[in-house]
């Protein structure tokens, strides 16, 4: 087979576009990506399933004269979103969508893969199309199941993540934190329902509820250093079914981020007294549960990320710019825990934002994304270091 051509790119994401599928539910994508990857050149390849994580896939290609090996992960799920983009080849799925990108994730991926199964590379290089980044944490999964042991061991791993603001095409990095850890939090609160005509005899949790996001607001703006980073956000309120009823219960759903672990740990010490406060002035019961660990902050190592900026700026000065960190998560933040390595971001110049139901990337960014990682895997495989 011969190389993916930008055309070809474009058809592959567009089918991927197709098959959406939420964290660890994979099985059409991987298979998708399975039949993709043997019809490329096998000389070179190793493919191994993964029996732990099932809708995981791992493609080695063997290095000509092998000095250490190198990862390159794809995130491949979906989010529970109903697409309103009315593209031809929008999602068949309902209430499925990859409105994070990671059709393009995948394309590109497929796209440096095809380029060394026909081209052997110096270097072993590993490449990961990794479930469940949305929710489950799938990298951490991974890594704890025992993927990347003996001969799939890594050195150093590379990935990208998709964004409006950059031009398509374009690519943006920068050293240390990119990336936001993040913990999610619910919280239910418990009290008394009855009649809206006797409030003295119910417990009301629609007021309780009301002064505790009302508190909770003051975390960040009032516990948290201005010059660091940290945002906790409840999205999702949901208290009573009647007007005439008074709501013996209510149910947030939030998100806390923070561009350190400390900052995340302070934010949901916090939450916690703030909570055990509003059980007492409300004579009422608040359960609060947090994602044990969270999504860690996406950290890049100082070694491969200065290696990649420079590549960049010396190679692509008018199409690669440094970032500045985001409250994006991420759980590539945990892998760079464990393994050296860097992300970056892909411009994909849409006009929508990322988890939109009308999120519609550029496709002339693959090409671009394909030739330039290509071309820097290529360059670190030349070091001796």
């Amino acid at each position: 087979m011969t190389e993916l051509l930008a055309n070809d790119l474009s058809q592959i994401r567009r089918a991927l576009h197709q098959i959406p599928e939420l964290a660890l539910q994979e099985f059409q994508t991987h298979d998708f990506l399975l039949n993709e990857v043997r019809h490329f050149n096998q000389e070179f390849l190793t493919i191994h399933e993964i029996p732990a994580l099932p809708t995981g896939l791992l493609v080695r290609v063997d290095g000509s004269a092998p000095k250490r090996t190198l990862g390159y992960r794809a995130d491949i799920d979906a989010l529970p979103v109903e697409e309103e983009t009315g593209l031809e080849f929008k999602s068949q799925h309902k209430h499925t969508m990859h409105a994070c990108g990671h059709d393009l994730h995948m394309t590109v991926a497929l796209g440096i893969l095809n380029h060394f199964a026909e081209h052997q590379p110096v270097d072993n290089i590993v490449f990961f199309f990794q479930p469940a980044e949305e929710s489950e944490n799938g990298g951490k999964l991974a890594f704890e199941q025992g993927v990347f042991t003996d001969e799939w061991n890594l050195d150093e791993i590379y990935a990208l993540h998709d964004t409006p603001d950059y031009v398509a095409g374009n690519l943006a990095c920068r050293p240390g934190v990119l990336f936001a850890g993040t913990t999610e939090v619910d919280i239910k609160l418990i009290g008394k329902s009855g009649h809206a005509g006797f409030p003295h005899e119910a417990n009301d949790m629609v007021v309780a509820a009301s002064n505790l996001v009302v508190q909770l607001q003051t975390i960040v703006s009032r516990n948290v250093d201005p010059t660091e980073g940290g945002v906790f956000t409840i999205g999702q309120l949901q208290a009573g079914h009647i007007r005439n009823v008074i709501a013996g219960e209510a149910e947030l759903h939030g998100t806390v981020r923070g561009f350190s672990q400390d900052m995340i740990m302070l934010i949901r010490k916090r939450i916690n007294e703030i909570c055990k406060g509003i059980e007492l002035a409300f004579d009422c019961q608040v359960e609060v549960k947090m994602r044990q660990g969270g999504y860690l902050p996406v950290v890049n190592n100082p070694s491969t990320t200065d290696r990649f900026i420079n590549f960049m700026q010396q190679n692509y000065p008018d199409t690669f710019q440094i970032s500045k960190p985001a409250m994006t998560g991420e759980d590539f933040g945990y892998l760079l825990s464990k393994i050296p390595g860097t992300m970056f971001w892909l411009g994909v110049g849409d006009t929508s934002q990322l988890h939109s139901s009308t999120f519609n990337p550029d496709e002339k960014a693959l090409e671009p994304a394909v030739r330039k990682i290509t071309a820097f895997l290529e360059h670190r495989m030349k070091e001796e270091n």
